[in-house]
């Protein structure tokens, strides 16, 4: 199902997912760059599983820990031969970001909010299930903006009740490119948070509690 909506959208055009472009060149080429790239000699992979080391690492060589940050390498060309090959480096660059958009668009994503989340933590965690709601707007600020944190566009709240007020409506924003253009873009979409952000969140605790 996955595959037949990349190869449907392809035929529209190219496409675009996060940092990515995705193009089919002809029946059995297909071609993934990163949208920004500008290097006149990059270097060339030619199967799926080389999105994955790819995707480990940033424009400085570090590793990246979170696969929705704004800062893959500029350098490369992933040529492939299949519309399965695309779907399986799709995949190693951001994790089920096109089956999660199917999945919203027939409305079966159901978000989880922060508080839910925060309460099922346990072990050295379980200290996030006190953190205020001024607390958790600050940590998901600093965590998750679009251009130097995540590229996800987050569906949850803080709670049912309270929604995030700290980062501007686009953050939310499933037909809003979150690189700041306007090209139409699959969106990487959050439906819950990450260890990364759970993590802040206990750092916050534990600092207002000294």
């Amino acid at each position: 199902m996955i595959s037949k909506e990349l190869e449907h959208l392809l035929t529209q055009g190219p496409i675009r997912v996060g940092e990515l472009l995705v193009e089919r060149l002809s029946s059995d080429r297909f071609e993934i760059r990163p949208r920004q790239a500008n290097d006149p000699n990059p270097t060339i992979f030619k199967d799926a599983i080389s999105a994955r080391q790819i995707a480990k690492y940033d424009r400085n060589g570090k590793y990246r820990p979170l696969k929705g940050a704004p800062n893959l390498s500029q350098d490369w060309v992933l040529m492939l031969q299949t519309i399965e090959e695309v779907r399986e480096a799709l995949d190693y660059f951001y994790p089920g970001a096109v089956a999660g958009w199917i999945a919203y668009r027939r409305g079966e994503l159901v978000p989880t909010h922060l508080r839910q989340t925060l309460n099922r933590q346990t072990g050295m965690y379980r200290i996030t299930r006190r953190i205020t709601p001024e607390q958790a707007d600050q940590v998901v600020c600093m965590t998750c903006r679009s251009d130097t944190g995540c590229l996800r566009t987050i569906l949850w709240k803080i709670d049912a009740y309270r929604p995030i007020s700290c980062l501007p409506p686009e953050k939310f924003d499933v037909s809003y490119d979150q690189l700041g253009r306007e090209d139409f873009t699959i969106p990487f979409l959050c439906a819950e948070a990450c260890n990364l952000l759970v993590a802040a969140a206990r750092a916050a605790v534990k600092n207002s509690s000294k």
